[in-house]
């Protein structure tokens, strides 16, 4: 079987996927490594998975599995590898998959109990990382509200590792309107705020209800006019000299906080 060259026009297609424009026109993005590329196979999003020849002897098992399951499976050159690859060293293993984002409705229907809500979250490694921490405490999803990234970007995608298949994502651009709807589905709002009125270690009763949680962005944190919308304002205790804690790593701290808690008993 000859391999794709980079100049093929579904390799040329497949790489346009890197811009968000065009994830958005073809309803497509892609997911590059073994990882994400399982994933992405066990919930059935993939259209087409590439491969180059050091990847099909490493991968043997997963190419061969896609196959089977029906999913169009390409060869390609080192070249396209690269092309397709937005990491320095390529995997050679992309697959194009259907976007996962659905709507806020959606996720507010299944009745959630534990949410994560960044409001304009900007860095794409952050986000990814967010919805790996959401996925691993088993949180019902993660709202991305306001102007935020998109959960599609490669270096997102790369940072779930895998987990952006795994947690119902929704976007959800008025943030007022998207607090309003999750206090209607019954959820408590909590927002991380340094200056909160109620302290993480003496929050339980406040977690043992559906909770969402609003982290705010890396830059600027939660704009005051938002966290006063939250029902509690909630503070990490910060025992030692750091002045404050990154997006991601609040968010895993407060969301295994509430885990614990529903989880408990």
């Amino acid at each position: 079987m000859d391999a794709l060259s980079e100049r093929n026009p579904r390799v040329v297609s497949a790489v346009k996927l890197q811009r968000a424009a065009q994830r958005r026109r073809a309803g497509k993005f892609l997911a590059e490594g073994a990882n994400a590329v399982t994933a992405a196979l066990e919930t059935g999003r993939v259209r087409e998975l590439f491969y180059s020849l050091a990847a099909a002897e490493r991968e043997t098992g997963l190419i061969a599995g896609a196959a089977a399951d029906g999913v169009r499976t390409t060869l390609v050159s080192d070249r396209a590898a690269e092309h397709l690859g937005e990491t320095v060293t390529a995997p050679g293993l992309v697959a194009v998959c259907d976007l996962v984002d659905i709507g806020l409705g959606d996720i507010l229907a299944r009745g959630p109990r534990l949410l994560a809500v960044p409001v304009e979250i900007a860095e794409p490694g952050n986000a990814g990382t967010l919805i790996r921490v959401a996925d691993a405490v088993g949180a019902d999803g993660v709202v991305l509200a306001g102007d935020t990234v998109d959960p599609h970007n490669g270096k997102c995608v790369r940072a779930s590792a895998g987990s952006l298949f795994h947690v119902p994502i929704a976007r959800s651009r008025e943030i007022g309107e998207t607090l309003d709807a999750v206090s209607a589905a019954g959820v408590t709002i909590l927002a991380t705020a340094a200056n909160g009125e109620v302290d993480l270690d003496d929050a339980d009763e406040l977690l043992t209800g559906p909770v969402a949680w609003l982290f705010g962005n890396e830059a600027h944190g939660l704009d005051p006019a938002v966290a006063a919308r939250a029902d509690h304002r909630v503070r990490i205790p910060i025992r030692g000299r750091a002045e404050s804690l990154n997006l991601a790593a609040a968010a895993a701290i407060c969301l295994y906080a509430s885990a614990r808690v529903q989880h408990a008993g």
